[in-house]
């Protein structure tokens, strides 16, 4: 279940500072390694380049898009996923049967709940990492294997211990993927959905459930070859899912070349790294032309182009302003904000990330 609510901004300033000492919950040792969003390494292998020559893009002339910010999209715990407690920089997550412990770095505040619920878990995120983000999973209990059965609303996929911390699913994307689903159904005709960055492809299978012609775009063959897993884990291998091993930039200029487009575009980039043949990606410098090429790719009937951002020292007005920019002269809203889950014992709000998103009133 999700809730849209317009409340005051959230910042959102991560520290990329790096420590080599671990956390304790109490407080009582040095805090826990700063580490580079994890999400940069779900589809590339993360890196941070060298500043390099930027291609500028003309800002376009035109009434801008009306605006509705701030903006705060909200999940709620349900069966399939809750956040149970946080603090002290870690989270407490249950994920279909199993209780999970990650860092957090948003959590800058004290858990709720005992030292004792916390050490009742199946799987913690440990060791000394990096910037990376790399590590190992410890399981305090029984040893599990490397994947799981799990559900989004009626839809089976598979949860997976990765060295990235991640588990397959990116819970704060639920109030995107209902969203769009809606458009996609209330649309009454054939919709084309673009996905990139689309890693383990909940959100090409939200999309396809709903009745989208999807194109799901990931650099990874690993995150391609899960995706094709859930697909099918999800009974839903008759549906038009086009899954392709690409670097998103390439892939939508060469879709602009050939005059292809879509009705709904998901862009989901990390903060840095590289394709598969070594394409160099900077969020701060490639993205005003990432959205300004994607935004050539809409069809004439476009429903929506939604952004999102993880760990990046910036405000969601600067997105806001991205977007806004580019689709001056198209009409519609953006809308602008962060998303957020409402935790269950404190029934405090984690923010996870930014998002800006145009939308055809």
């Amino acid at each position: 279940m999700t809730i849209d609510r317009t409340v005051p901004e959230q910042s959102l300033k991560p520290s990329p500072k790096k420590h080599s000492a671990k956390r304790k919950r109490d407080g009582s040792r040095a805090v826990r390694p700063q580490q580079q969003h994890d999400r940069g390494l779900r589809n590339t292998q993360a890196v941070e380049p060298a500043r390099q020559e930027v291609e500028r893009v003309a800002r376009r002339e035109g009434p801008l898009p009306d605006e509705k910010l701030p903006l705060i999209l909200e999940v709620l715990p349900n069966e399939n996923y809750a956040l149970l407690d946080s603090g002290d920089g870690q989270k407490l997550e249950q994920y279909g049967p199993y209780r999970i412990v990650r860092p957090e770095n948003q959590a800058l505040w004290r858990p709720a709940l005992p030292e004792t619920v916390w050490e009742k878990v199946d799987a913690v995120f440990t060791g000394d990492t990096d910037e990376e983000g790399m590590g190992r999973w410890r399981f305090p209990r029984t040893p599990l294997g490397e994947t799981w059965p799990m559900r989004h609303d009626g839809i089976d996929y598979l949860g997976r211990f990765t060295s990235f911390r991640h588990v397959g699913v990116f819970p704060e994307q639920a109030t995107h993927w209902s969203h769009m689903a809606k458009l996609v159904e209330d649309a009454r005709r054939p919709v084309k959905v673009l996905n990139l960055f689309g890693y383990t492809g909940l959100a090409s299978l939200v999309a396809a459930r709903a009745g989208a012609q999807v194109t799901h775009v990931d650099a990874s063959k690993k995150a391609i070859g899960w995706a094709r897993e859930n697909q099918e884990m999800a009974g839903l291998s008759d549906r038009p899912i086009r899954w392709i091993c690409e670097d998103a930039m390439k892939f939508a200029e060469r879709e602009a070349r050939r005059g292809n487009s879509y009705d709904i575009i998901l862009l989901d980039p990390p903060a840095y790294g590289r394709g598969p043949k070594g394409e160099v990606w900077q969020l701060f410098d490639h993205l005003p032309k990432l959205v300004e090429t994607c935004r050539s790719i809409l069809s004439p009937n476009a429903l929506a182009m939604v952004l999102t951002a993880y760990s990046i020292r910036a405000s969601f007005f600067a997105m806001h302003a991205v977007m806004r920019d580019t689709f001056a002269g198209m009409g519609g809203r953006v809308e602008s904000g962060e998303l957020v889950i409402r935790e269950k014992a404190g029934d405090r709000a984690l923010s996870t990330s930014l998002f800006s998103r145009w939308v055809a009133k």
